[in-house]
C-alpha cells in the first residue's frame, strides 16, 4: 500500500511529457509549395545507390525506398520535399527538407520532436542550413554551429540534411555524357 502511494505521489510530481507534433505533413507541404499541388513520388534506390549515398552523406541510410514530393513555383522552378525521421537521443524527430533544382537546401522544417523541449532547436539555428549544399562543410563545428546543451539534436539534424541531399543527388543527378 505504501509503495503504491509513493508511486502515485511520484507520478503527480513528474514533469509532463513534452513530445509534440509541431506541424502536420500537409501543413509542411503547403509551406514548401504554396498555392501548388505537389506530386507524390516513390523512388527505389539500388543497393549500389544506397551505399554511394551513404558515402556522400557520411551517414547511415537504412531505407532504399524514399517517398518525396515534387512541385513547381509560379516561375517554373522545381523543388523537392523529403521527410526524414530519426532518433536524436532516445526519442524520434521528423523534419521536412526542401531541396531546389541545384541540389541545395531551400529550407528545413521540424515537424515532430519527441525529446524534451530543452533539446528543441530554435528556428534561427535551422535557418543556418538554408541554401547549404552537400559538401564537406555541412557538419557541426564546420559551417554549422552547435546548439549549446543540445549537441545531439544539432548532430542528428545536420546528419539528416546530408542524408536527404545525398539521396536527392542519387535520384536527380544530371546524366553524364560520355565523350
Amino acid at each position: 500500500m505504501r509503495a503504491a502511494a509513493l508511486a502515485l505521489a511520484a507520478g503527480a510530481f513528474a514533469p509532463a511529457a513534452q513530445a509534440r507534433v509541431l506541424l502536420k505533413q500537409d501543413e509542411a507541404l503547403r509551406l514548401a509549395f504554396p498555392g501548388a499541388a505537389p506530386e507524390r513520388r516513390t523512388a527505389y534506390l539500388s543497393e549500389e545507390q544506397r551505399k554511394a549515398a551513404e558515402r556522400l552523406a557520411n551517414a547511415r541510410i537504412e531505407s532504399r525506398v524514399w517517398t518525396y514530393y515534387v512541385g513547381a513555383s509560379s516561375s517554373g522552378a522545381r523543388s523537392y520535399a523529403y521527410f526524414d525521421t530519426h532518433t536524436v537521443r532516445t526519442m524520434p524527430e521528423t523534419f521536412m527538407a526542401v531541396v531546389d533544382e541545384s541540389g541545395r537546401l531551400r529550407f528545413l522544417e521540424l515537424l515532430a520532436f519527441h525529446e524534451p523541449d530543452d533539446y528543441l532547436p530554435p528556428a534561427r539555428w535551422l535557418r543556418q542550413l538554408d541554401g547549404r549544399a552537400l559538401d564537406g562543410s555541412l557538419f557541426v563545428r564546420r559551417a554549422v554551429r552547435n546548439i549549446t546543451g543540445a549537441s545531439l539534436t544539432s548532430q542528428a539534424l545536420t546528419e539528416g540534411a546530408r542524408r536527404v541531399l545525398a539521396v536527392h543527388r542519387m535520384l536527380h543527378a544530371a546524366p553524364r555524357s560520355d565523350p
